[in-house]
C-alpha cells in the first residue's frame, strides 16, 4: 500500500458526529475516509435540539444559512406538578445572544443532516463510503487498518487514525472491548412524533410542557413548524411493543389529540440509558458520539453531545497530524479529548438525571414535596431558569494551570463592526485557530507570541452589543486565550500576565520557538 494511499483519519459512521466530524478534518485539509452501512440519511427525526454552540460549529462548516430554514428558537418549557400547579420553567439567557446565535434552538433532523452531507461533498480530499459495513479493525504502532464488506467484497482501508461515529451499539467499542459504565438510570419511555394540522395546534399549548405527575410522567416538545413531540413514561408491565402501535399510541395522545388532529410520524419505544465509555481512546482510535455515551434525553443534549465531541477531537487531530504539535506533547493533546469530555459528559448527565428525578417521580407524596420543594426554594413564585445555565464547563485537560472562573467555558462571539448591514460575527472575522481576544484599550505590540496565533484586538465601538466588553468587565481581566474550539484556554489579568499565558501554551504544545503570527484587528471596516 502507497502513502498516498494512507488516509489521515478514517471516520466508522456517517450520522451527526461522522457528519461533522468530516466536515472539520477535511476543511483542515487532511485526508479522510469515511464509511457507513446505510445508504441515506436515516429517513426519522430522533435529535430535535441543538444549542448556540452546535450552531458556531456548523457556522465553521460553513452551513447555518442553509441550516436555518430547519430550525426554530426552543420555546419555554413549563414542568407541572402533582396538581397541575406550575412548579418550574426553563427558558433561554437573555439577548444579546453570547454566542451570535439564538441559545436554545429546535430543529428537523434529516434535512439538517442533508446540508451537513452536502458540505462534506464539497471537500475533495473526503471519501464518503455509502452502504458497507465495518468488519473488522486492527492497529499498530503506524495507523489503523479497517476492513470494508461491500457488495460481497473485503478490501482493506488504511488510515493513521480512525474514530467510531457508529452509534450506541458501536461495533469498533465492541471490537475494542471498551466497557460502558453505568450511571444508573434505565428507563422505558415511548417516543411519539406527529405532524400536527391547524385543528389540532389549536388544542396544544403554545410552549414545550413536562407533566410531572406520577401517574405517568411525560414531555410535549414544540418542535419546527407543525412538529410535535412526546415522550411518554411506559408503566411496569406495559408491553413496549404495543404501545409503539398506532392504536395504542393514538389512546396515550388522546389526552390532546385525535387522529383527526394530525399523523404519526414516529412511534417508538426506548429505554433512556445514561453510560459513558470507560475510555475514549484505545491507540489510534477515539470513540465520539453515542459510541462514546449516551444520556437520557431531558435536556435534548444527545446530538449536541455528540458534535462537542467531534469539535474537541478534529483540531487536535489536525495540529498532531499537520505537525503543528509533536512528539509527547501530541499525545498529550490527544490524551486531552477523553480527559475533558469525558468529564464534561459525566458531569451534564449528572444534572440531566437532576432534571428527571424531577420530572419521573413516581411516588404521589414525593412527588407533592418537590413541588413544595421547588416553589419553596424560588420565594414562591416560579423563576426563570435558563437552560444555559445548566451546561458544565471544562474543568480538565488542556487549559492553563491558572485557575480562573472561565477557564474552560466558551469564549462569546459578539457581533463586530459598525452599522447593523455590515455587522459579521467575530470567527468570520478571526477564523477558528488559536485566538487572543483582547479588551477595548489594551494594544499588544510584540510580533512573537506562538505560531499561527490571530489577534484579536477588540474596540467598544466595534462591539456594538457590548457582549465581549461585558464578558472582560464581568471577570476582570484585559485578554483570553481561545482554542480552535472557542473554549478559553486561559485569561490575562495584566499586560505581563499576556505574555506569560500565551508561553504556557507554547510550552503546553511542545513549540520550541514562538515565532510569527496572524494579526487580525476586528473593527468596522
Amino acid at each position: 500500500m502507497s502513502t498516498n494511499d494512507i488516509y489521515d483519519v478514517a471516520i466508522v459512521g456517517y450520522g451527526p458526529a461522522g457528519q461533522v466530524a468530516a466536515g472539520l478534518l477535511g476543511q483542515r485539509g487532511l485526508k479522510v475516509y469515511v464509511c457507513e452501512r446505510l445508504s441515506d440519511v436515516y429517513q426519522i427525526p430522533r435529535a430535535i435540539a441543538l444549542d448556540h454552540e452546535i450552531m458556531r460549529v456548523f457556522q465553521e462548516l460553513g452551513v447555518v444559512e442553509a441550516i436555518e430554514p430547519y430550525t426554530e428558537p426552543f420555546t419555554n418549557s413549563e414542568y407541572f406538578g402533582v396538581d397541575g400547579q406550575l412548579i418550574r420553567r426553563m427558558t433561554m439567557v437573555a439577548p444579546p445572544y453570547p454566542q451570535g446565535y439564538t441559545p436554545s434552538i429546535v430543529f428537523t433532523q434529516p434535512p439538517v443532516e442533508r446540508v451537513l452531507r452536502a458540505r462534506v461533498a464539497q471537500l475533495s480530499n473526503v471519501k464518503v463510503d455509502l452502504g458497507v459495513g465495518m468488519s473488522a479493525l486492527t492497529q499498530d504502532n503506524e495507523g489503523v487498518t479497517l476492513q470494508i464488506d461491500a457488495e460481497g467484497e473485503r478490501r482493506s482501508v488504511r488510515a493513521r487514525y480512525a474514530i467510531a461515529c457508529d452509534g450506541g451499539s458501536s461495533g469498533v467499542r465492541t471490537q475494542l472491548d471498551i466497557a460502558m459504565q453505568d450511571l444508573d438510570f434505565d428507563e422505558p419511555w415511548l417516543v411519539v412524533d406527529v405532524l400536527v394540522n391547524e385543528q389540532g395546534l389549536a388544542k396544544l399549548p403554545k410552549v414545550s410542557v413536562q407533566y410531572c405527575e406520577p401517574e405517568r410522567p411525560c414531555t410535549l416538545v414544540v418542535g419546527p413548524k407543525n412538529h410535535r413531540r412526546w415522550e411518554i413514561s411506559i408503566l411496569p408491565g406495559e408491553d413496549p411493543k404495543e404501545l409503539a402501535t398506532p392504536e395504542r399510541t393514538w389512546e396515550l395522545l388522546a389526552r390532546w389529540l385525535t387522529p383527526e388532529d394530525g399523523e404519526l410520524w414516529r412511534q417508538a419505544s426506548y429505554r433512556f440509558h445514561a453510560l459513558v465509555a470507560k475510555e475514549w481512546r484505545r491507540g489510534r482510535v477515539f470513540l465520539a458520539g453515542d459510541a462514546a455515551h449516551m444520556q437520557p434525553p431531558f435536556l435534548g443534549q444527545g446530538m449536541c453531545q455528540a458534535v462537542r465531541d467531534v469539535a474537541n477531537l478534529s483540531w487536535k487531530l489536525a495540529a498532531v497530524l499537520q505537525g503543528e504539535v509533536q512528539g509527547a506533547a501530541g499525545e498529550t493533546l490527544l490524551d486531552s479529548y477523553g480527559t475533558e469530555r469525558q468529564a464534561h459528559v459525566r458531569e451534564l448527565t449528572s444534572r440531566i438525571k437532576e432534571v428527571g428525578a424531577v420530572i419521573c417521580e413516581r411516588d404521589p407524596a414525593k412527588a407533592r414535596a418537590r413541588d413544595a420543594r421547588l416553589l419553596a426554594e424560588s420565594g414562591g413564585k416560579v423563576q426563570d431558569m435558563p437552560r444555559q445555565d445548566i451546561l458544565p464547563h471544562l474543568e480538565c485537560g488542556f487549559l492553563s494551570a491558572a485557575p480562573s472562573a472561565v477557564r474552560g467555558r466558551l469564549f462569546p462571539q459578539p457581533w463586530l463592526g459598525g452599522a447593523a448591514g455590515r455587522r459579521r460575527r467575530m470567527d468570520e472575522v478571526a477564523g477558528h485557530g488559536w485566538r487572543l481576544v483582547l479588551a477595548p484599550g489594551v494594544e499588544l505590540p510584540q510580533d512573537a507570541l506562538m505560531p499561527t496565533l490571530t489577534i484579536v484586538a477588540l474596540e467598544s465601538a466595534d462591539d456594538g452589543e457590548g457582549v465581549a466588553t461585558r464578558w472582560f468587565q464581568q471577570h476582570e481581566c484585559v485578554a483570553a486565550l481561545v482554542r480552535p474550539d472557542n473554549y478559553v484556554y486561559g485569561i490575562s489579568r495584566t499586560f505581563a500576565e499576556i505574555i506569560a499565558l500565551c508561553g504556557e501554551a507554547v510550552a503546553a504544545l511542545g513549540l520550541s520557538i514562538c515565532v510569527g503570527r496572524d494579526r487580525t484587528t476586528c473593527g468596522a471596516g
